[in-house]
This record gives C-alpha cells, structure tokens and sequence, in this order.
C-alpha cells in the first residue's frame, strides 16, 4: 500500500491497481462543517486534475478533483448520510471513491506524506 497527496489537497492510497481518494486533513480543516458531498458513481471515467467529486461546509463548496486518471469502481455511499466523516475521518472513512489506474506513471508526480507536510507549512 502507498500513500499519495497532492498541491489540491487530496490524498489517494493506493492497493494494487486500485486508488481509494479523499481530501486531507488539512482541506477539511480549511472548509469547516461538511454538510454535503456529492461523490462520482460506478463507472464514470475520471482524468487526472479534473473534477471529480463536490464538497459543501458551511463555509464554501469545493470541487474534489482527480489525482489520477481512471475509472472509478466505487463511491463512498456513507458520505451521503453523513458527510460529516470527511471532517471527522478524512483520511479513513471520509474518502470520495475509489478507482482502478489507467496509468500508473501518473503516481510519479504525487507527493509522499513527508513532501506533503513540507508543503503545507509553507502555505
């Protein structure tokens, strides 16, 4: 298993040929109180930086995009009764969808946690 993140604040574990995504600890702490998600279905083809999820706090909505490209086999269907997992499991039960690769060189420009903590202390 690896562990990924990106400069938009998603993070993606990787198993496999499968990618479960989320948003970070750090996101969820910047949006506030999530009171919804709206997660891809089965099947939809993601690309790599485009939208693919919406998150709403009470403070702003947020787009939730891809850290790769693939198809996505699952959505976290305990998100829309209790969006607010992302807040407080965001790196665990808190995650959008899961999806299988469609092009594993694209894990090479993601960051590793510890890159990921130096970037954010700089923000």
């Amino acid at each position: 298993m690896s562990l990924y993140f990106t400069k938009e604040h998603e993070w993606l574990r990787v198993e496999g040929g499968v990618a479960t995504v989320g948003i970070t600890d750090y996101a969820q702490a910047q949006l506030g109180d999530v009171v919804f998600a709206e997660v891809p279905a089965a099947g939809t083809v993601l690309a790599k930086g485009k939208e693919a999820a919406v998150v709403e706090s009470v403070k702003a909505a947020s787009d939730v995009y891809s850290p790769v490209s693939g198809t996505v086999t699952e959505a976290n269907a305990a998100l829309e009764g209790d969006p607010a997992l992302v807040n407080t499991a965001p790196e665990t039960e808190g995650w959008f969808f899961k999806l299988t690769l469609s092009d594993p060189s694209e894990l090479d420009g993601l960051m590793d946690e510890a890159g990921y903590k130096s970037f954010v202390a700089t923000l």
